[in-house]
C-alpha cells in the first residue's frame, strides 16, 4: 500500500516539483550514462562517475524471520577519487527485536555486521548502446556478535568480487544486472563457505526527474539451493541533494522467511569545488 501511495504521488511529477531538475550532461568530463541505482543492493558509486563526486547514505528495514524479526541499520560513505573509479566504506548493523530467543548454533545474534570497504571502476560506457560495464571488489572484515563481542572481536572475512552490467532501454526504462560470488571465511573454522549472487533489475525513471518506480530481485545460491526475494521500489527526489527510496521485500519461500522493509536515504552533498 504505502509503495502505491508513493508511486500515485510520482505520477504527477512532470511538472516542475521536488526533484524534477533536468540534469545536463558536462562536456568537460568523460560522457556518463545515467543508469537508475537499486536501493537494496546498491552500487559503490555511480557507473561510470565522475571525480569529486560523494554520497551519504542511512538505511534502515525490519525483516521478520518467522520465530523473530531483525532490525537492519546501515551508514555508509562513498565517492569517485577520479573519473569511474568509487570507493565506499560500511558500517551495517543487524539486532535482533525484543523477544527474540538466543541464535541456535550456525545462527548469528545481535551485532555490529562488518566494516565493509568497497571499490568499483567502470571500465566501458558506451553512447550509442547507453550501456556501462564494471567490476568491483568488496571485503567485509566481520565483527562477532555482541555478546561474545571480544572473544574474539572479529568472526571472520567476506569477499565479494562482483560485475555489474547495466542499459537504458529507451528514455526512461533502465535494466541492470550484478553477480558474483560470495566467499565467508570464519576465523574459528577451518572452512570456507562458497556461495553465489546476482541480481536483476528494471526500473521506469519518470522524465525530467529522478523518481522511479521499478522491482529488485535478489538472487542468492548456497548450499545446493537458490533464496530468490523481490522488492518492489519507489525513490523520490526531495531537491537537487536528497533522495529517498522505500522498498518491500517478498520473498518466494514464504514458509521459513518473511517479508521486510527497508528505506534508504540518499544525501549528496554540494561540490566543493
Amino acid at each position: 500500500m504505502v509503495l502505491g501511495l508513493l508511486a500515485c504521488m510520482l505520477v504527477g511529477a512532470h511538472v516542475p516539483a521536488m526533484g524534477s531538475v533536468h540534469i545536463e550532461p558536462d562536456t568537460l568530463k568523460p560522457y556518463k550514462v545515467r543508469h537508475a541505482e537499486p536501493i537494496f543492493i546498491d552500487l559503490i558509486r555511480d557507473l561510470g562517475a565522475h571525480k569529486g563526486e560523494r554520497e551519504w547514505n542511512v538505511g534502515f528495514g525490519a525483516h521478520d524471520k518467522r520465530k523473530h524479526t531483525e532490525y537492519e541499520l546501515l551508514v555508509e560513505y562513498e565517492w569517485a577519487v577520479i573519473d569511474r573509479l568509487g570507493l565506499e566504506i560500511e558500517v551495517p548493523v543487524t539486532l535482533r527485536g525484543p523477544g527474540a530467543k538466543d541464535p541456535k548454533e550456525g545462527e548469528r545474534g545481535s551485532r555490529v555486521e562488518s566494516l565493509k570497504l568497497a571499490a568499483q571502476y567502470t571500465f566501458l560506457v558506451s553512447e550509442k548502446t547507453q550501456t556501462s560495464l564494471a567490476l568491483g571488489y568488496i571485503h567485509e572484515l566481520e565483527f562477532s556478535d555482541f555478546k561474545n563481542f571480544g572473544r574474539p572481536v572479529f568472526y571472520g572475512n567476506l569477499y565479494n568480487p562482483f560485475f555489474v552490467a547495466a542499459q537504458r532501454i529507451g528514455q526512461d526504462f533502465h535494466s541492470l544486472i550484478y553477480t558474483g560470488p560470495r566467499i565467508q571465511q570464519p576465523f574459528a573454522e577451518n572452512a570456507v563457505d562458497v556461495g553465489f549472487e546476482m541480481h536483476s533489475n528494471l526500473h521506469y525513471m519518470f522524465p525530467r526527474s529522478r523518481h522511479f518506480v521499478g522491482v529488485e530481485v535478489n538472487k542468492y545460491y548456497e548450499n545446493h539451493s537458490w533464496d530468490i526475494t523481490f522488492r518492489p521500489q519507489v525513490r523520490i527526489a526531495i531537491g537537487d541533494h536528497l533522495l529517498v527510496g522505500v522498498l518491500m521485500g517478498i520473498p518466494t519461500d514464504l514458509k521459513n522467511d518473511g517479508y521486510s522493509v527497508f528505506t534508504r536515504i540518499i544525501w549528496e552533498p554540494r561540490d566543493r569545488r
